[in-house]
C-alpha cells in the first residue's frame, strides 16, 4: 500500500512538472501591485482599495512610469502622473534604437515583432466611491507614432479605460488610432519622446526619425489633453468600481503609442468644464520665448471642454483676445478648427464664437509681426479670454484666462487658488548685438563627423567631411588642447580640397582677427597643407603653407614642419618656432590672424609652455581682410604616409557691420 501511495505521489509530481513547464502565450512578462501608479493618478488617495500592475515586458514592467513632467506632460493634479505605454514609458525617443537616427519602430516584448502576445501595459484599481458621489472623471491624453501614416488601418493601437460599477454595470472609454482625434503632431509636443521627425521630411510606412524639426516630417501626434468622464462613468455612493486602463499594439508590436493619466476624481454631477492653453511660436511651429524686432510669429490657442456637457455658443463672444500694441496682426492669418474666428480692427481683436462638445477642443491660431524700434528686454504679453457657460443656463456667465503651459509666474490671476493655470503668454525682446568673437572648441560636435557652431541660435561656423579613402578631414576624439574633442585632418592631393566655412553675415559682424591652437609631429616623409582664406568674391585674403621638409638627423622621422605665409612681394615667408633651427616640433601652438590697417595684417605664433615664438607685422595683403567666406584645406603632394595635424579652441574676433 506505501508503495502505491509513493507510485501516485511521483506520477503526479511528473504531470505537474509537465504543466508547468507548458508555454502559454497569454503568460504575463512581469506584473506588480502597481500601487505608485495608483497614487500617482488618484486626486484623493483614501479611496484605494487595491490596485495591481501588469505587462509583457520581460525586464522590470518598463511599460509604466511616475513622472513628475516629460516635455509638455505635467501634472493636473499633485505633483505626479502615470504614463503607460506600447514601449518603453518615458523614452527620450520612441524607437527601438536608442542612437539616433532609428526607424520609427518602437520597443516589442515577448511576440517580437509580428507575434503575440502583443505589447500590453494593464492597470487596474479597486476604488471605494465616496458618500454623495455619482460620477468619475479622469485626465488622459493619447500619443502615437502610428500617426499619420497608418490611420485608417489595422495598425491601431488602442487605450481602453473600462469602469465596472456593480450598481451602474461596465462603461468604457476608447482611444484608438483610426477614431482618435489628432489635435497635435510632433512639433507641438517637444521632448515627450513622440517629438519625431522623419529624416526623409515626408513620414511613409517606417521611417528614419530623429528630433530634428522638419516642417513636413512630422512622425507621431497626439490628442489634446481632456478630461473624460461624467455621464460616460456613471457610479453609485458608497459601492466598490473596479477601473482598468489597458493599452495595447493593434496589428503587430511595432510603433509605440503612451497614454498620459492624472488627476481621476469623483462628482456628485455631470458638468462642462473649460481650459484654455497657449502658445507662441515661430513659422516653423517651435515654441519660443523670445524674439526680435520684425519677427514673424504664431500664436496658437486650445480651449478644451473637459467636461461631458455641451458648451454652446450663446450670446457673445466666446473667445477674446486683445492684441499687445508691440505687435501687428497679419490680414487674413487667423483660422480655427470649429466655429467663427474674426479679426477687430477697431479694438485691434481676435473673437471667436462657436460651440464646445464634452471632451472635445478647438484650436484657434493667428499671425502677428513683431514691431521694430522695441527695446532689449521689452516684454510682449499677451492672454486671451474664454467666456463660457458654468451652469448650462445658456449665459456666458464663467471666465477662463489661456494659460502658457511652460511656465508658472506664481501669481492668482482668476481666483481660484492655483498659480500655473492662468499665466500669460510672453515673449521676450533679445535685440541681436555682435559678440567681440565666437568659439568653435569642437566639445559639443560628433566624434567621426563634421563640426558646426551657432552663437545665440545663429549658426556661423560649419565644415565639410571628407569621404575620399586616404584623407581625413572630422572631428576627433581623445587628443585636444584645453576641451574635450578637436578637429583631425589628414589631407593628400588626391582628396581635393576641404573647407572651414562661415557665415559671420548671421552674427551682423565681420572679421578681425581669425585663430586657432594647432598641433602637429615629425613625419616619415615629404608632405603639405594649403590654408587659402577665401571671401566671397572667392578672392584670397591670406595663405598659409605647412610644409614637411628633410633635415640631416640620423633618426626616422626626419621630416618636420615648417609654416609660411604668402607674402604678394616676398611670396613665402616663414613663421619661426623657438627651435634652434625655427621649425615646428611635436608640441601644440597658437597661430593669430589680425587686421592691421585696411590692406595689411599680422602673424602672431605661439608655442603651449613658452608663449611667443614669432611675430610679424603689417604685412601686406593682396585683398582687404574682410568678409571671410570660407578656409580651404588642399595639399598638393600625395604621401605614402600621410601627416595629421589637430585643430582645437578656434576663434574669431568680430567687429559689429
Amino acid at each position: 500500500m506505501k508503495k502505491k501511495i509513493v507510485v501516485t505521489v511521483v506520477f503526479m509530481l511528473v504531470i505537474s512538472s509537465i504543466i508547468i513547464i507548458i508555454p502559454s502565450k497569454n503568460v504575463l512578462a512581469d506584473s506588480y501591485d502597481g500601487e505608485d501608479l495608483a497614487l500617482a493618478i488618484l486626486a484623493n488617495s483614501s479611496v484605494l482599495i487595491d490596485s495591481a500592475y501588469t505587462d509583457k515586458d520581460q525586464y522590470h514592467h518598463r511599460q509604466a512610469i511616475v513622472l513628475e513632467q516629460l516635455g509638455t506632460m505635467l501634472p493636473t493634479n499633485g505633483p505626479t502622473f502615470a504614463l503607460l505605454s506600447t514601449g518603453v514609458a518615458g523614452a527620450s525617443i520612441v524607437t527601438t534604437d536608442e542612437d539616433e537616427p532609428g526607424s520609427e519602430r518602437g520597443e516589442w516584448f515577448q511576440g517580437g515583432s509580428h507575434g503575440y502576445p502583443r505589447d500590453r501595459a494593464t492597470l487596474t484599481l479597486t476604488l471605494q466611491v465616496p458618500m454623495f458621489m455619482h460620477y468619475l472623471y479622469y485626465d488622459v491624453q493619447f500619443f502615437s507614432s502610428e500617426y499619420p501614416e497608418y490611420v485608417g488601418t489595422q495598425y491601431n493601437d488602442k487605450l481602453t479605460i473600462t469602469v465596472n460599477s456593480p450598481t451602474k454595470g461596465s462603461s468604457a472609454y476608447i482611444f484608438d488610432v483610426n477614431s482618435g482625434y489628432f489635435l497635435l503632431d510632433s512639433s507641438d509636443i517637444p521632448n515627450t519622446g513622440f517629438d519625431i521627425f522623419a529624416r526623409s521630411g515626408y513620414p511613409g510606412g517606417v521611417d528614419n526619425v530623429d528630433t530634428i524639426f522638419r516642417r513636413y516630417g512630422a512622425d507621431a501626434g497626439a490628442s489634446g489633453l481632456i478630461q473624460i468622464g461624467g455621464v460616460k462613468h456613471p457610479v453609485s455612493p458608497n459601492e466598490q468600481i473596479t477601473i482598468t486602463f489597458e493599452i495595447k499594439d493593434e496589428g503587430d508590436n511595432q510603433f509605440d503609442s503612451a497614454a498620459y493619466i492624472d488627476n481621476l476624481k469623483f462628482t456628485g454631477f455631470s458638468k462642462t468644464e473649460i481650459s484654455a492653453r497657449k502658445t507662441v511660436e515661430d513659422m516653423f511651429g517651435q515654441p519660443i520665448e523670445t524674439a526680435e524686432c520684425e519677427d514673424t510669429i504664431k500664436y496658437k490657442v486650445i480651449i478644451s471642454n473637459t467636461g461631458a456637457a455641451l458648451q454652446r455658443d450663446n450670446p457673445g463672444n466666446e473667445f477674446e483676445d486683445t492684441l499687445p500694441s508691440n505687435v501687428t496682426y497679419i490680414d487674413e492669418s487667423a483660422t480655427a478648427t470649429s466655429g467663427t474666428i474674426n479679426f477687430d480692427i477697431d479694438e485691434n481683436k481676435i473673437t471667436w464664437n462657436g460651440q464646445i462638445p464634452g471632451e472635445s477642443s478647438v484650436i484657434l491660431s493667428f499671425d502677428a509681426v513683431i514691431n521694430s524700434g522695441l527695446n532689449n528686454g521689452e516684454i510682449i504679453s499677451n492672454q486671451g479670454i474664454v467666456n463660457w457657460d458654468s451652469n448650462e443656463d445658456r449665459i456666458n456667465d464663467a471666465l477662463e484666462l489661456t494659460d502658457n503651459p511652460y511656465i508658472d509666474d506664481g501669481v492668482d490671476q482668476d481666483n481660484d487658488n492655483e498659480t500655473d493655470d492662468d499665466d500669460p503668454t510672453n515673449i521676450t525682446i533679445i535685440r541681436f548685438e555682435t559678440p567681440p568673437y565666437v568659439e568653435e572648441n569642437f566639445s559639443d560636435d560628433t566624434i567621426g563627423e563634421k563640426a558646426n557652431q551657432s552663437y545665440s541660435t545663429r549658426s556661423w561656423f560649419e565644415t565639410t567631411k571628407s569621404s575620399q579613402v586616404g584623407t581625413c578631414f572630422e572631428v576627433a576624439g581623445g587628443y585636444y588642447y584645453e576641451t574635450p574633442n578637436s578637429y583631425k585632418t589628414k589631407i593628400r592631393q588626391s582628396g581635393g580640397k576641404s573647407y572651414w566655412n562661415y557665415t559671420l553675415s548671421e552674427l551682423e559682424g565681420d572679421i578681425i582677427w581669425w585663430e586657432v591652437c594647432f598641433a602637429c609631429g615629425d613625419s616619415f616623409n615629404s608632405s603639405d597643407l594649403y590654408l587659402d582664406f577665401k571671401n566671397d568674391n572667392n578672392q584670397n585674403i591670406a595663405r598659409l603653407k605647412f610644409e614637411y621638409v628633410e633635415i640631416d638627423e640620423d633618426y626616422p622621422m626626419n621630416w618636420v614642419l615648417d609654416l609660411s605665409y604668402w607674402d604678394p612681394i616676398d611670396e613665402w615667408v616663414k613663421l619661426s618656432s623657438d627651435f634652434e633651427d625655427g621649425h615646428l616640433r611635436n608640441s601644440w601652438y597658437k597661430l593669430r590672424i589680425e587686421k592691421n590697417g585696411e590692406n595689411n595684417i599680422n602673424y602672431i605664433l605661439n608655442r603651449s609652455g613658452i608663449g611667443n615664438t614669432d611675430t610679424l607685422t603689417g604685412k601686406t595683403i593682396s585683398t582687404s581682410f574682410e568678409n571671410l567666406d570660407r578656409v580651404e584645406f588642399y595639399s598638393t603632394k600625395d604621401p605614402i604616409v600621410c601627416p595629421m595635424i589637430f585643430w582645437d579652441e578656434h576663434f574669431v574676433g568680430l567687429i559689429p557691420t
